[in-house]
């Protein structure tokens, strides 16, 4: 049925418990009865190179099921039980997917971000203590399978390591040049080696062991990576298929085509879009390993959606930003809707969207820790442009805030802290590391550290973070690392970092640093600095400012808050300068139910209209300042 109000998702809930509802307990099982149902309508398409004439690769839902039954027949071979864990290090592919659902089915599987570096890697596979890495033969224009190589070096609970060789899906000259060209990895590790697609293959098309009808942990989502060690959060059965369900119950079938280039080692392609295609038969495109960063996406992306009639199609607000840099060249008239996660959207990036494109964007709220889905604006009602929207059915969401006495439920449009309960909660399990679950819930309410409130009608609002997360993208960043590697250096007594607005990424990291007296590093020499000491390359920060002091509490700590005041002043100062307009924020206020918000000054003149364009670029909010 349609979800348009709060009334829809009662009239849903009054079905019955969710624990009562006729559902599969397993993922095999939801996989077996999609493929009953669908046998040979087609269930994943991938295709390695963007162009809308490419060759692609078209899997069934007979043809999925079989290779998944082989995939986890393979992994059970290999000394995989229900608790052991199989980890993939991959870019997206077929493989990937097989990979992802067999590992599922046979035991627990680990997706691992393969943008990391090594030495995180290494972490993540000690942490989840996996059998199996499933990860990419060496390939042109990659460093996946270099990286994994030294990770399992590092990681000797690592048995197994299954490679998959994206040559297969080349054709032409192409795939003479890949092998005459393809690079060599040195392997020091005692793991035993073998071809993904050739051991699968010698494997039967049907399951060779029991899958009891039981709910069990199945998957291990590490979170952030940023530092030395990453969390690692735990997602039952359960919890994927609630979130499948959600999307087969409230927007696909069998009739629909997604198109997704996000990244399969993320909840929300992982979890949500393939979550949702298992359950309701509908049909997912997967274009290039690299998903969005692929060569010639976004300009072919348009394209792409009329080759396969695309009906929904899945992005992030960086991909929005892009896809605005260029024309809506293809016959999109199937294109109904559009959702959009991971970060806010600016309004001004919404209005020219659904402009350009003619289709909605529905924004959404989800998080690792909650198995995803939390919150959407309704497809078929209300869109409030700058909330994430209404509760999904069977999730409740309450702001607390902290006293002596523990958490107390805040009236409706003041500010506390997010707190969601559902079936994609896992209480007092969502990480695996026993520790880090220590006052992590009120009740059975997760923390999610986002800050929030509720309006009157329901929708749900974001004003800030608790947690001090830099959110690049869609990617978390832990501006800890970036202070810890700028109090390395000699001449540096404090640093403070944080996220500056952008309007492409939403944030991006900036410092803020106080040095030692009669110090003479300079910005440059500290970003030089910063970059040699940070891994991963998101994380380098865009811009340091040098100050004499910097703000600080009564007890000595950084004053974020003050910080990103500036940061906000400067980054909207530079922008409506740059655009050539008579106008300039004057004070950045802490408002109860907007968080930080701008004020603008103007001039007899001023063109209103252009500076709402130019700061609705961004998502922190802004207003006129009272003469």
């Amino acid at each position: 049925m349609g979800y348009a109000t709060p009334e829809d998702r009662d009239q849903i809930e009054a079905v019955g418990p969710w624990k009562d509802r006729d559902i599969p307990v397993t993922v095999w099982q939801q996989i077996e009865r999609t493929a009953g149902r669908f046998p040979h309508r087609p269930a994943v398409t991938y295709q390695l190179f963007s162009g809308p004439k490419d060759k692609a690769e078209t899997l069934t839902w007979t043809e999925l099921k079989d290779q998944v039954a082989q995939a986890a027949n393979l992994f059970r071979e290999l000394g995989v039980g229900p608790e052991d864990r199989v980890a993939y290090l991959l870019p997206n592919c077929n493989e990937c997917i097989v990979t992802y659902l067999g590992g599922m089915v046979a035991g627990v599987v680990n997706p691992i971000n393969p943008l990391l570096e090594a030495g995180q890697i290494a972490a993540i596979l000690r942490e989840t203590n996996a059998k199996v890495l499933v990860t990419l033969r060496a390939f042109p224009k990659t460093d996946v399978a270099q990286k994994a190589a030294e990770a399992v070096a590092h990681a000797p609970n690592v048995e197994h390591v299954l490679e998959v060789d994206l040559h297969r899906y080349l054709t032409g000259a192409k795939k003479l040049i890949v092998s005459l060209i393809r690079p060599k990895v040195k392997v020091t590790h005692k793991a035993r080696v073998q071809n993904f697609n050739k051991a699968i293959a010698a494997q039967p098309k049907a399951l060779q062991f029991n899958d009891p009808a039981v709910d069990r942990i199945c998957t291990n989502f590490h979170t952030g990576g940023t530092t030395g060690m990453p969390k690692v959060a735990q997602h039952t059965y359960s919890g994927i298929i609630y979130n499948g369900w959600l999307g087969s119950e409230l927007l696909f079938t069998e009739e629909d085509n997604l198109i997704c280039p996000l990244p399969l080692f993320h909840v929300f392609a992982a979890v949500v879009v393939m979550g949702s295609s298992i359950a309701s038969g509908a049909h997912v495109v997967f274009p290039t390993p690299a998903g969005y960063r692929g060569e010639g996406v976004f300009d072919n992306f348009w394209k792409l959606c009329e080759r396969y009639g695309i009906t929904f199609m899945i992005t992030v607000p960086t991909a929005v930003s892009a896809l605005m840099q260029r024309k809506v060249d293809a016959d999109i008239s199937s294109l109904r809707i559009a959702f959009c996660g991971s970060s806010p959207l600016p309004v001004e990036l919404y209005k020219r969207f659904e402009t350009a494109a003619g289709v909605t964007i529905c924004e959404g709220y989800g998080l690792t820790e909650a198995t995803c889905l939390v919150a959407i604006n309704p497809p078929a009602g209300t869109k409030k442009i700058g909330s994430v929207g209404l509760p999904f059915p069977y999730t409740d969401v309450k702001i607390f805030h902290d006293t002596e006495d523990g958490g107390k439920e805040c009236p409706t449009d003041v500010v506390g802290e997010i707190c969601v309960s559902s079936p994609g909660v896992f209480v007092g399990n969502t990480y695996s590391e026993e520790a880090k679950n220590r006052d992590l819930y009120h009740g059975d309410y997760l923390r999610t550290g986002d800050l929030g409130r509720i309006d009157p009608d329901g929708y749900i609002w974001i004003t800030g973070r608790a947690k001090d997360l830099i959110i690049r993208g869609g990617h978390n960043i832990d501006p800890a690392e970036i202070e810890e590697a700028l109090a390395a250096h000699e001449e540096v007594a404090m640093a403070g970092a944080i996220g500056q607005p952008d309007a492409h990424a939403g944030e991006l990291p900036c410092a803020y640093v106080e040095l030692c007296q009669g110090a003479t590093a300079t910005e440059e020499d500290l970003i030089a600095f910063a970059k040699s000491r940070i891994n991963e390359r998101a994380a380098w920060p865009k811009r340091i400012e040098l100050m004499d002091e910097l703000p600080k509490t009564a007890v000595g700590k950084v004053f974020k808050p003050d910080l990103r005041r500036m940061a906000i002043t400067r980054v909207y100062n530079d922008a409506l300068r740059d655009a050539g307009l008579d106008a300039q924020v004057v004070a950045v206020i802490e408002d109860k139910k907007r968080g930080l918000v701008a004020q603008v000054s103007k001039v007899a003149g001023t063109d209103e209209a252009a500076v709402a364009r130019v700061l609705g670029s961004f998502t922190r909010p802004w207003e006129w300042a009272e003469h």
